[in-house]
């Protein structure tokens, strides 16, 4: 049989009315994840009566050519109450830890870290030590990586943020590199897919799954002990996310975009704009591989099948097709404004979408190989891993 008015395939008509529906529902039912308008600066409560104590915690390894300015930028935050901040040096080979040193700035302290515990992977081994060396007397924790640099009022807006909702999470998608000709064609749908994944609005209400982006966490203390601490999450190689849902079991949490906190980490070409996607893509799924197989079949249907239908098929199948495809042009809007790039990205976004199931089989190959979650030398996720 084939559709009224047309000569194609009955399964045709079946995909493309398929995506249609996936594409309604993501726009209209999914929150708003699209619409980019959970911002830091909005909707910013008054600031609190006295400011808490804050400690940041910064594990950094081989980060010389960035330490400085990430660094840096701590050090200059304007915040009213008692700040300061440890740096844990993971085993660099590059003089990291002598950088940091040689800011000679009061609020820093610099400490060397020990070799990695079995079971941890680097980062988060590197994190425990520094939350253990804050102590008690931290109202909050601002986990933030070696990459980001802050604008000033940065921890300010933070903490103003948490005491007022009385939160046990705030967390920054701090906005990344975006220079590249890979950069302007891959970042925006990166951050694009993690909304979608991840929902700002549904991570922010109080009945809400809980997620969390890990360039910017300010978190309260209380609230990441009574959750088990960093142990909890000690193998963790998604870890940010898996810090939010731990910590949305202790109160509310607020996620949100920022202009103030920006990646300073360049990703030189498509080579290694593949390999940070390949890190944790695999494990994003459990490292299932009938999970792959079903994203892969997914990404196809909902990204990859519109442009086909709306420029080969006939009738019923490429208006559904060129509908699916308009939508998902339209959603991809927002976030391509957020990063000032060009609104024909949009029309683009199948093409990028296949390079990401590309980094997703990529993930699983290096998964297999027991180079899984590879980050400066270490191979965090190993190949027995479920």
């Amino acid at each position: 049989m084939v559709p009224a008015g047309g000569d194609d395939p009955v399964i045709w008509s079946w995909i493309a009315g398929l995506s249609l529906a996936i594409w309604l529902v993501l726009v209209f039912a999914r929150h708003g994840f699209w619409l980019a308008r959970e911002r830091d600066t909005r909707n910013l409560p008054a600031a609190p009566a006295s400011w808490p104590d804050v400690v940041a915690v910064v594990p950094a390894r081989d980060e010389a050519a960035l330490i400085a300015r990430s660094l840096g930028s701590l050090a200059a935050q304007d915040y009213p109450g008692a700040f300061r901040i440890i740096l844990v040096d993971d085993s660099s080979s590059d003089g990291t830890g002598d950088i940091a040193r040689a800011l000679a700035s009061p609020r820093v302290e610099v400490a060397q870290g020990l070799p990695l515990a079995a079971g941890w992977t680097g980062k988060l081994w590197a994190v425990a030590q520094g939350v253990e060396r804050a102590g008690a007397s931290p109202t909050y924790l601002w986990l933030t990586d070696a990459d980001i640099e802050h604008a000033p009022d940065t921890l300010r807006m933070l903490v103003t943020r948490a005491e007022a909702g009385k939160l046990a999470l705030v967390s920054l998608m701090a906005r990344l590199h975006c220079a590249t000709l890979a950069e302007r064609m891959l970042i925006p749908a990166f951050v694009f897919f993690f909304q979608l994944l991840y929902p700002f609005g549904l991570m922010n209400r109080a009945t809400g799954p809980g997620g969390a982006a890990g360039g910017c966490m300010l978190v309260r203390r209380e609230a990441l002990e009574a959750a088990g601490g960093i142990a909890a999450i000690r193998d963790a190689l998604i870890d940010d996310c898996t810090l939010g849902a731990l910590l949305k079991r202790q109160g509310r949490i607020w996620l949100g975009l920022t202009d103030r906190s920006r990646s300073i980490r360049p990703n030189d070409g498509f080579g290694a704009m593949a390999a940070m996607i390949a890190r944790s893509a695999y494990a994003q799924l459990g490292y299932s591989p009938p999970l792959l197989a079903g994203t892969i079949l997914g990404l196809a249907v909902v990204y990859l099948a519109p442009p086909l239908l709306a420029i080969f098929a006939h009738g019923f199948a490429r208006f559904a097709g060129l509908g699916a495809w308009a939508l998902m042009t339209i959603a991809f809007q927002p976030m391509l404004a957020f990063y000032r790039r060009s609104p024909l990205w949009g029309v683009a976004l199948p093409a990028i979408a296949a390079f990401y199931a590309g980094c997703t089989l990529l993930s699983a190959w290096q998964h297999a190989r027991g180079r899984g979650g590879m980050w400066k030398g270490r191979a965090q996720a190993a190949a027995g891993a479920r």
